[in-house]
């Protein structure tokens, strides 16, 4: 923290230099800029706002103790994302993944794709109270089927990110559900109460949006459809056996078995079961002449550590057929690092808050100040990179705001909740957006505009805010 006001242009001085880079990055580098260029702008920015912060006061152990910290804090973050791409590596070659994507291509339809992938997404998030579970599970499979029915991956990405966000935000079981009541002063299940008011006419809207998209996109033809399904018959054992596993995962995180082991458990099944179902699969990865345990030793630790593809006939099929394992996480992994090495040099040197100060003052009604909240919760995703600081530090500032104008907390936490979860997987460098990005191989810039539950979200919580619905007063006492 700095011992003298930091003048504002200079507090603001290391977001301009990262938006510029970002910005010249994308310009140079298209999708590639997540290689290493953006990882540097972070880089670039957090060195900027150590000089700002030393130069008013701050004292270089300190900021290196927050970006310390910063790191640290996402460490379960980046197992979970090197588990993942294991899991996707095990479950391609146990045949876990296709075995989705053949029975989902016979159960839904084009028309209804996207409104029942929302709806599945919502389900399973609600469920075990995470977005990143479902999306690295039933999510990839999702995406798997869209593309073999003709659809964009950035429109799936929406309808999948969507209903996953939306679970999350609502589950008991979720962290940021937790979080969020936490730090605005008041109960779990006052809180949920509240978020419904607004959560389920977001998510209501996006689910018309999804149909309407639905009935109007023209996607491939039935015979297309046939020779996928024919493609993986042939190259896979497809077996309903198969489905224990996912199944097993979910039902362990729905008994609040932590992400960690329950990713690790269906990692290793997968790999058990590729070599009780897919022995041939196993042996061709190898190009091994039959299966023994070295064949089958190799084939499954490429699968979790490195990138596979599994040959069919049909080239789309093709496309769908390949994961990277780990290695795969290994950009993503450095891009949170940097952008948490950014977010811990802002907040240590107290450049965040200072930038926020003035926001502040604008919040003069009850709509201004949600709405203030909102934006303040969006700046820190954009600019901590981490979604759970998006919900803290917020909380911590608007709290006694709150008091002040006599609102209850539970408005408080809703728009935590309906700003700050929802947008961090919006924003490239955020560690969801990056981590979403990487698990479901789509950029963050491709699936954004079709996250219509996670735009929606705070344009509602501001609605409800400037026209006073279901806003609650604290009470007389």
């Amino acid at each position: 923290m700095t011992d003298k006001k930091t003048p504002y242009f200079f507090a603001l001085l290391p977001i301009i230099v990262l938006v510029a880079f970002l910005a010249y990055n994308v310009f140079l580098y298209g999708d590639n800029s997540l290689g290493g260029a953006n990882q540097l702008a972070l880089l670039f920015a957090a060195a900027t706002a150590s000089i700002v912060g030393i130069k008013f006061g701050a004292k270089w152990k300190t900021i290196l103790d927050g970006m310390s910290k910063s790191i640290s804090s996402t460490t379960p973050s980046l197992i979970i994302l090197l588990l993942i791409g294991a899991l996707a590596g095990t479950w391609l070659l146990s045949g876990i993944v296709p075995a989705m994507i053949y029975y989902g291509l016979q159960i839904l339809s084009p028309e209804i794709f996207l409104f029942a992938t929302a709806i599945i997404t919502a389900i399973v998030s609600l469920s075990t109270g995470s977005s990143w579970s479902t999306i690295a599970t039933i999510g990839i499979a999702l995406l798997g089927i869209g593309q073999a029915l003709g659809m964009p991956t950035g429109l799936i990405g929406g309808a999948i990110i969507s209903g996953a966000y939306f679970g999350d935000k609502m589950s008991p079981l979720s962290d940021t559900t937790n979080l969020a009541p936490a730090m605005a002063g008041t109960d779990l299940f006052t809180h949920i109460k509240y978020m419904m008011y607004t959560t389920i006419p977001s998510f209501a809207i996006t689910l018309i949006i999804f149909l309407v998209i639905g009935f109007t996109y023209t996607t491939s033809e039935e015979q297309d459809i046939n020779g996928l399904l024919s493609a993986i018959s042939n190259s896979f054992n497809i077996s309903g056996w198969l489905f224990l596993v996912p199944i097993l995962v979910i039902a362990l995180i729905i008994k609040k078995t932590p992400a960690i082991p329950a990713l690790l458990a269906g990692t290793l099944l997968g790999g058990i079961f590729a070599i009780i179902f897919q022995p041939d699969v196993v042996i061709s990865i190898t190009s091994a002449e039959s299966l023994t345990f070295s064949s089958a030793y190799i084939a499954v630790i490429n699968a979790m550590g490195g990138e596979i593809s599994i040959t069919t006939e049909n080239e789309m099929i093709n496309n769908l057929l390949s994961t990277g394992g780990m290695y795969g996480m290994l950009n993503t992994v450095w891009l949170i690092i940097c952008a948490m090495i950014f977010g811990g040099a802002m907040e240590a040197t107290g450049l965040l808050r200072r930038v926020a100060e003035p926001i502040i003052s604008y919040a003069q009604s009850t709509g201004s100040l949600i709405a203030t909240t909102a934006g303040t919760c969006v700046f820190f995703n954009i600019t901590a990179s981490d979604q759970y600081l998006a919900i803290v530090v917020p909380g911590r500032m608007y709290a006694d705001t709150y008091k002040e104008k006599g609102l209850a907390p539970e408005n408080l936490s809703r728009t935590l909740e309906d700003a700050g979860t929802v947008t961090s997987v919006l924003v490239p460098w955020n560690t969801c957006g990056a981590t979403q990005s990487a698990v479901l191989g789509v950029a963050t810039f491709a699936y954004l505009p079709f996250c219509f539950f996670n735009l929606i979200s705070p344009l509602m919580t501001i609605a409800y805010g400037y026209m006073g619905i279901k806003i609650k007063k604290l009470e007389n006492k």
